[in-house]
């Protein structure tokens, strides 16, 4: 579980409590909660929003958006290290046995890609034909990532849009009963929580949610091309110990540390 993001977002929430409750002079004031707290201004902006983003998307679209949340929690399957380890085990049982040894080393394997790639290979696909297979394959991973990392951008565009809409409402009904003057400034406070908001729809959630689920499919991006890599390498008989060396150059020197310093994830044959 990635806490990166839990962290982030429970940080977020405590520092705009205790900005609304903290006075300098009393102190912490429970009372100013209730101030923030204004129902038509949830409706408008949180209801406005919603349905425009509703109207953005099919409705399969708009619940698998939701449905995505979760995933910055869980964080990306795999890592570099497994990867490449897993490539260059394959790479020795293809260089002692055959690359027919392939296909019952990929029944052990849980990654569908990888084993997509392996079941290729053994079936003596043209090289191009499987690097065009598998990238084709990549291309809709990509895309359907950044679909659903595009439904919490629009959300975080629409969120202080609306928080705007609902303030000008606000002042437009307060411009409405200036003959009163005890109503101008709770009217002005109410305006004002709209736009407060919309900025925490954007910023407190969407924002954060959209980098993680952005930031998570590039690393997801570059563990599949470095298995095409790897798969292409060992179709093409190159020795482990270049194919490690190979896959390694998609990390950067600190994270290249630790990669085939065991029997495990390197080491290959001569």
């Amino acid at each position: 579980m990635d806490i990166a993001s839990l962290i982030g977002i429970l940080t977020g929430l405590v520092m705009v409590i205790f900005g609304i409750v903290f006075d300098s002079k009393a102190g912490i004031v429970i009372g100013n909660l209730q101030a923030f707290i204004d129902i038509p201004s949830f409706i408008i902006t949180i209801g406005g929003s919603l349905g425009s983003l509703m109207a953005s998307n099919t409705m399969k679209d708009f619940i698998s958006g939701f449905k995505s949340f979760p995933l910055i929690f869980k964080g990306v399957a795999g890592s570099a290290e497994e990867t490449i380890g897993n490539i260059i085990e394959l790479s020795n049982v293809a260089r002692k046995e055959g690359l027919l040894a392939l296909e019952e080393a990929g029944n052990n394997i849980e990654d569908p890609f990888l084993k997509k790639g392996i079941m290729l290979v053994v079936d003596g696909t043209d090289p191009e034909l499987v690097r065009g297979i598998l990238e084709t394959d990549l291309m809709g991973i990509d895309g359907r990532h950044s679909k659903v990392a595009g439904f919490w951008s629009t959300w975080g565009a629409l969120g202080p849009a609306w928080g705007m809409i609902g303030t000008l409402i606000g002042l437009i009904n307060m411009l409405g009963s200036l003959d009163d003057v005890s109503t101008i400034g709770p009217s002005m406070a109410v305006a004002l929580v709209t736009t407060l908001y919309g900025s925490l729809i954007a910023n407190w959630i969407c924002a954060p949610v959209e980098n993680k689920l952005k930031a998570n499919n590039e690393i997801e991006m570059m563990l599949k091309e470095i298995t095409v890599e790897g798969l292409l390498s060992i179709q093409a008989g190159e020795n482990p110990r270049v194919i490690e060396e190979k896959l390694k150059s998609f990390l950067s020197p600190a994270d290249r540390e630790g990669i085939g310093a065991d029997g495990g994830s390197g080491g290959g044959e001569a």
